[in-house]
């Protein structure tokens, strides 16, 4: 009958960060196969994941002793050749049944497509249990996403195999019986392991179904991730409440609990101390220095403001965790005290006395060192923050500083803090506070959704480091392919449109690129500026569809390649808002029906100036003439103080006259003359429709 499936790997510590994939692609890839080999129904019953640092395990419910026999049909050969003019059986029939195994009583004719076929009809038994998890079990451990495998030599001393970590046990229970299967030089069994220190050892596990209590009644082990993490938090949150704190940022606090979710199996919280002393050191390095190094959990006042207390996530549970407790602050005295000497010594030299230093750091081996990026970016910033309204100097002298915090003790223990220790000790040394801001926040947009430079002198800065990266990559030919992109090129030029249409900047892409190579020497770069625009083009086409616009109305305003992207998303509103009228559609395929003949008359070497009334002698070409006339007058100073959406809405009266024109009027007429002076009708109502978009995409 149908039981609960339990499969457990005991294993020796799994790596944290690794844990919850490793157990989740564990339990789906089971569940795949037993599926794919029908001893489970996919939309019966449900399956459990369960990992801790010492364990992969699922449940799978429902789960066949085996599988249903099932009966397959095979095409033999043709039924002229399997049979004789009397109807018996041929040699040639024959010798396939003997391949094949099979008797005469098992086939049947068929006709097919006009002919007659034989057919083998087979019964095939459904796979046992014990053979399908056998092989369910090998594929998903061999399609784990492990980080780095591990060859280690098994008990018998002879033979070796290769898993992420030694693996010590493993359980194949079917309800309560054993499922007789192996891997990793194990045979399955009901035995496993409790808690190190706190739990029963050797623990059995009656039937599937009992494993998870048992765990937790006999082994001290929360089983689960998922309610191991929600009774950390839980107990996270309730400790830090009590202390009237909070543990900060939920950004920074999920990772961190997930990793230690993975690091414990019977979590208890525990609050420590340090020294207040310690908070005279930037928070930043204390707050880095415990989560990264230490695994605490940092407090923070209602203000934000780091406090002297931490909390610990203990694999012990204990009425009394004083040792516990005074071991983790005799450890982290050290390492708060190494912060504060990396502080204080870095404060003893002038940031911009740092700056030489960087000609020691090779940037790219075609493009110089980070001294040479440096002089590029404090040039390129200048001419960024001129175009822009932000004060120059300062901008020069933000860019000339930003990257000088990577030669110091702090940023060299921390790599994470670049940038941030740049603004504590541009402060200390009494910069301009519009610099020291900028050497912080040039590094944004640093990933989607990242808050942008706030002041105009961190804008300039942070336009030209992403530019000047960009520029060089592409000039070297170092551009992104597929999945490839080791500068983070994708994520540079995001962040540049992001600070253009968001930023509300108004200043030409064309003339940032061009200003962005200028600042190489001459010769070290290739011709990729044109490459460049198409590329943030790129970007920007996915930024605007996860914005919500549609395919259509995103390509009527791009291919006409914009310079000003802060435009942009007004461009969007206005063609938003003329689909929503009634005209628009049919506005939309006359102007498709435009664009056609413009282009076919270009191809056959068609000129034309300007339209001329006087020539016109149909009642519609001179109703469109006229009409357009009207329109364009009233739609031109509207474009030209930015009001798009009325711009394109002044030209729905067109409609009438634009459909009456295509009704009755021929353009590709035999005279010259007439042909040209229509043809220019259509060019005029073309150029003058399609300044914000181009119309003709909306009915694509």
């Amino acid at each position: 009958m149908n039981a609960s499936l339990l499969v457990e790997l005991f294993t020796e510590e799994l790596p944290p960060k690794a844990l919850r994939q490793l157990g989740e692609r564990f339990g789906q890839g089971l569940l795949d196969y037993l599926v794919r080999i029908k001893l489970k129904e996919l939309d019966t019953g449900d399956m459990r994941v369960f990992a801790t640092p010492r364990r992969l395990a699922a449940l799978i419910s429902e789960v066949r002793p085996r599988a249903a026999d099932r009966t397959e049909e095979k095409k033999l050969m043709p039924a002229k050749v399997a049979f004789g003019a009397d109807g018996s059986p041929s040699a040639a029939l024959g010798k396939r049944l003997e391949k094949e195994a099979a008797t005469l009583d098992q086939i049947e004719r068929k006709v097919e497509g006009g002919a007659e076929f034989v057919y083998l009809k087979q019964m095939i038994p459904g796979v046992t249990l014990a053979a399908g998890l056998q092989l369910a079990l090998q594929d998903a451990l061999e399609k784990l996403p492990i980080p780095k495998l591990m060859t280690y030599q098994l008990a018998d001393g002879m033979s070796s195999v290769r898993f992420v970590r030694p693996a010590h046990g493993l359980i194949a229970l079917h309800g309560p019986a054993i499922i007789e299967v192996s891997t990793l030089g194990l045979q399955a069994g009901r035995m496993t392991q409790g808690h190190r220190f706190q739990g029963v050892k050797d623990i059995e596990v009656a039937s599937a179904d009992a494993y998870e209590e048992a765990l937790a009644a006999h082994g001290m082990i929360i089983a689960s991730f998922d309610a191991r993490r929600a009774e950390i938090e839980s107990q996270l949150r309730a400790r830090a409440a009590q202390l009237g704190a909070s543990l900060g940022p939920e950004d920074a606090v999920a990772p961190l609990l997930d990793e230690v979710t993975a690091l414990v199996e019977y979590p208890s919280v525990y609050a420590g101390q340090f020294d207040s002393e310690f908070l005279s050191v930037p928070q930043e390095c204390l707050v880095l220095t415990m989560r990264t190094n230490q695994k605490y959990f940092p407090l923070f006042d209602s203000a934000g403001k780091l406090v002297n207390r931490f909390l610990i996530v203990s694999n012990m549970r204990l009425a009394d965790p004083r040792n516990i407790v005074e071991g983790n602050q005799r450890v982290v005295r050290p390492r708060l005290a190494d912060a504060r000497f990396f502080f204080d010594t870095d404060r003893k030299v002038r940031l911009e006395t740092r700056v030489p230093q960087l000609a020691k750091i090779v940037f790219h081996n075609k493009l110089g060192t980070q001294l040479e990026r440096t002089e590029r970016v404090q040039l390129l910033a200048g001419q960024v923050a001129r175009a822009i309204g932000a004060d120059a100097a300062l901008s020069e002298r933000a860019a000339w500083l930003a990257k000088a915090d990577l030669v110091t003790n702090m940023v060299g223990e921390f790599p994470e803090l670049q940038g941030i220790m740049g603004r504590y000790y541009a402060t200390g040394d009494g910069e301009d506070p519009r610099v020291a801001t900028a050497i912080e926040q040039h590094y944004q947009p640093r990933f989607a959704g990242d808050a942008l430079p706030r002041d105009a002198v961190a804008l300039a800065v942070a336009l030209a480091d992403k530019l000047e990266t960009l520029a060089g990559m592409f000039g070297i030919g170092q551009q992104p392919s597929g999945d490839r992109d080791p500068y983070a090129l994708r994520r540079h030029a995001l962040g540049v449109l992001r600070m253009l249409v968001e930023g509300g900047i108004n200043v030409s892409l064309i003339e940032l690129v061009r200003s962005a190579f200028s600042v190489f020497p001459p010769g070290m770069l290739s011709d990729a500026q044109a490459d460049l625009e198409s590329f943030v083009h790129e970007r920007l086409r996915g930024y605007l569809r996860d914005a919500g616009y549609t395919a259509n109305e995103v390509e009527s305003v791009l291919c006409m390649k914009p310079a000003l992207l802060a435009e942009v998303p007004r461009q969007l509103a206005a063609v938003r808002a003329f689909s929503a009228l009634p005209e628009a559609a049919s506005l939309s395929a006359a102007n498709k029906r435009v664009a056609n003949i413009l282009r076919q008359a270009e191809a056959k070497g068609e000129s034309f100036n300007q339209a001329d009334a006087a020539a016109m002698n149909e009642t519609a070409e001179r109703g469109l003439f006229d009409a357009l006339a009207e329109a364009s007058r009233l739609a031109r100073p509207l474009f030209q103080r930015g009001d798009y959406t009325a711009y394109l809405k002044t030209f729905a009266v067109l409609r009438v006259p634009v459909d009456a024109f295509f009704e009755s009027v021929m353009v590709m007429v035999d005279d010259a003359a007439v042909r040209k002076n229509r043809l220019a009708l259509l060019r005029d109502l073309r150029d003058e429709m399609n300044r914000v978009a181009d119309i003709a995409k909306l009915a694509a």
